[in-house]
């Protein structure tokens, strides 16, 4: 006799199923320091990556070398140089640069091509492809400090790279680019990140950090819009030097037209697919506005309050609504979103004879119950009917009493209701009626 499936793997896999949907044939650019290759992370990573192009999702990876270029250095005994926080390229450097970026691209190849057994790369056959996709041009003299070498982002070949990626390949850009009479320059790889993503309309931009982004009292910030995301770095606090540079070229990406960007921490294994298939996340996501909005519900909506109210249909807290009803009413509803997903709804029914209104079918899937979401549904219900001219709010329930109670609703009787409504009420059923005036 087989066992039964285990019901938290059916049900996990059931909720990563729409992020696989909503991925699938997008374009990510993955963004990471050559710290991520010296400190031995980029196997585990390499497996994350062949998840996600098995997911179908088009894959760039922009690497830095910075610790690489460093140890090219020492090796010349030649010591770096940097300008405000960039590095000053003379031609030794240069060369150090080319090396560096040469021998950490074979080891990357050579990575990402590993089939070992009983691991996620088991069989695979990653494609990669590289090339001169970055022009480039020198940043010439600032506060009389001679970059040299150094150069800054002038065009990305966006068409070359898609038509690597519409082949099946995962590209690597590396940070270097080419000017058009032949020369070499050596660029930061947050610039080529942000410029690659932007230029290819990328669907996400994620940085791996040196920690993830934290308040003050250093609970993790698992979201941000671009002017929160200013604000923070303003503020100077509670940033390691990574996190700062990430979060503000992830604030650039997000303003340049790149639909979300993520800052993760490089030290936590699976951070990346915890970040991309968990509503949760593992890091912060930065995105040009916020995420949350409470607004009027759509026909596209019904299948999502049809599945948010169906626990509560089932247990008895609401009262059954079919999808036949729901689509006739659903210009009653207003749902609060986030991130494309409904948290919660609620539904006014007039009764213009009595200036009533009726709170109804209030809603709020049960993970996120306890941050203000009924509340916040409550309020936008109590200002639709405000504007619609009506004077009081009633409300039915047989379970939430004292959570109306508390704010302002006073218990009543059946016969307190709008006669039409109570021709309507349901006696065996027993519903408590509240009411607030408003």
């Amino acid at each position: 006799m087989r066992s039964k499936p285990d019901a938290s793997f059916v049900t996990w896999f059931r909720s990563v199923a729409p992020y696989f949907n909503a991925f699938r044939g997008r374009t990510f650019v993955i963004a990471f320091g050559g710290e991520l290759v010296a400190e031995g992370r980029f196997v585990a990573l390499a497996h994350d990556l062949n998840l996600l192009r098995s997911a179908g999702i088009r894959l760039v990876l922009v690497h830095g070398s910075r610790p690489q270029i460093e140890a090219q250095l020492a090796a010349r005994r030649q010591r770096p140089r940097y300008h405000q926080g960039l590095r000053v390229t003379d031609p030794v450097a240069l060369e150090c640069v080319k090396a560096a970026v040469g021998l950490l691209r074979v080891e990357m190849d050579a990575l990402l091509s590993l089939g070992l057994p009983n691991t996620p790369m088991a069989g695979a056959a990653i494609n990669t492809v590289s090339g001169n996709f970055i022009t480039a041009r020198p940043m010439g003299v600032h506060d009389g400090v001679d970059y040299q070498h150094t150069g800054a982002v002038r065009r990305v070949d966006a068409p070359a790279i898609a038509g690597c990626l519409d082949a099946g390949n995962i590209v690597i850009v590396s940070p270097i680019g080419f000017s058009p009479t032949g020369e070499v320059f050596n660029l930061a790889m947050e610039d080529v990140a942000v410029a690659t993503a932007a230029a290819l309309g990328a669907a996400k931009l994620v940085f791996f950090s040196d920690a993830a982004l934290a308040g003050a009292d250093g609970r993790l910030l698992p979201e941000l819009s671009a002017n929160e995301a200013e604000r923070l770095l303003a503020s100077g606090r509670h940033l390691t030097g990574d996190s700062r540079v990430y979060l503000a070229h992830a604030v650039e990406a997000v303003r340049a037209g790149v639909e979300r960007a993520h800052v993760i921490a490089r030290n936590v294994d699976g951070a990346l697919l915890a970040e991309l298939f968990t509503h949760e996340g593992s890091g912060s996501m930065i995105t040009a506005d916020k995420l949350e909005r409470l607004r009027p519900a759509t026909i596209e909506d019904v299948g999502g309050i049809l599945q948010l109210i169906a626990p509560l249909e089932a247990d008895g807290t609401l009262v059954r609504r079919g999808r036949e009803l729901l689509e006739r009413e659903i210009g009653r509803f207003s749902v609060l979103e986030h991130d494309r997903m409904i948290l919660g709804c609620a539904a006014l029914y007039p009764f213009p004879r009595t200036r009533a209104g009726e709170l109804a079918c209030l809603a709020v899937r049960p993970e996120y119950r306890g941050n203000g979401h009924g509340e916040k549904l409550m309020r936008a219900i109590e200002e639709r009917a405000r504007a619609a001219g009506m004077k009081k709010l009633f409300v039915l329930t047989t379970r939430t009493a004292q959570w109306f109670a508390e704010r302002g609703f006073a218990a009543t009787g059946a016969e307190a209701l709008p006669r039409e409504k109570r021709s309507l009420y349901n006696w065996q059923r027993r519903s408590r009626v509240l009411v607030k005036a408003i």
